[in-house]
């Protein structure tokens, strides 16, 4: 078995066994195509099921001098997933990964936005320009809704229940689930659809998805993060954001109102409560005042 067919069976198995989405399955094969062209550079000969834990190791010294911590941690949790399904397989009878240690990178809290620079943020579209109705609607579904890039790019009109006031969302590994949507988001999608959006040459097989670009097809997710670094670097903003920033957002001050961290995680779609509370990084403040407001001895009295 060469490289390039381990890895093709690798990308069906993330597919059909495992349900990844094809973003998910892309990073994985693009750090196995990595390793493949550390061999290729080193003028190294080692099939998938025979290279050794030593090789292994050389490539990841070689990984750790160009990339952060974070990045070579990714890479290691990725080849161990390969390997394991190639013993999972039958292929080869031990994992090379078992015995490297990823690097300890902490946990890194997410990055959010006041509701003040929110509303700069969408106060500073052009709504004279074609796009501008367009973009509004974009940034108050990510916020209002909390959903992934992916998740907004693939947003369709079919998805969209307003009568019952939720949004169907297909997340990762195209799991579908119900998200509340309010009444001023509504408006906002509505005034794109009814009064820009019916005007644009919409293209063949893009009929169905909300955001649209000025050809009438889907929009990427690059444009998605173009729109937002934009917005920002209108306002001065100062903070490094993108559009996943808005998910955060929406979580963290869903929590600092008092929301429930269950109904929090159905929302943002995680499978985990664990995957939820990284996105709460609330300050000890507001803790504080939790523990006041509703401990039941709170108080002497």
């Amino acid at each position: 078995m060469n490289w390039q067919q381990a890895i093709k069976d690798y990308q069906n198995y993330l597919k059909i066994e495992r349900g990844l989405s094809q973003n998910s399955i892309s990073s994985y094969v693009m750090d196995l195509q990595k390793l493949v062209h550390f061999l290729e550079a080193s003028s190294i000969d080692e099939k998938p099921v025979e290279i050794s834990r030593e090789i292994v190791q050389q490539f990841i010294y070689a990984i750790a001098k160009t990339v952060s911590p974070r990045t070579q941690a990714r890479v290691i949790s990725g080849l161990k997933g390969f390997f394991t399904y190639l013993v999972f397989e039958d292929y080869r009878e031990d994992n090379p990964m078992d015995l490297i240690e990823t690097p300890n990178i902490g946990r890194k809290l997410p990055d959010t936005l006041s509701v003040e620079e929110i509303n700069d943020l969408i106060n500073a579209i052009d709504l004279s320009k074609p796009e501008g109705e367009r973009n509004r609607a974009i940034l108050e579904t990510l916020y209002g809704c909390g959903l992934r890039v992916s998740e907004l790019i693939n947003l369709k009109l079919s998805d969209l229940y307003f009568e019952e006031d939720f949004i169907k969302v297909t997340g990762k590994g195209d799991k579908q689930r119900f998200v509340p949507i309010s009444r001023v988001n509504q408006k906002y999608i509505n005034i794109y659809w009814k009064e820009v959006r019916v005007h644009l040459p919409i293209q063949k097989e893009h009929e169905d998805f909300v955001f649209l670009n000025r050809r009438g097809k889907q929009l990427t997710r690059a444009m998605i993060f173009t729109i937002v670094k934009r917005l920002a670097e209108q306002i001065g903003l100062k903070k490094n954001i993108s559009p996943h920033t808005f998910r955060h957002s929406f979580a963290t001050h869903l929590l600092e109102n008092g929301a429930d961290l269950r109904a929090i995680q159905q929302m943002l779609g995680h499978e985990s409560i664990t995957t939820t509370e990284v996105y709460m990084h609330v300050n000890r403040t507001h803790l504080t005042q939790v523990l006041k407001d509703f401990h039941p001895r709170r108080s002497e009295n």
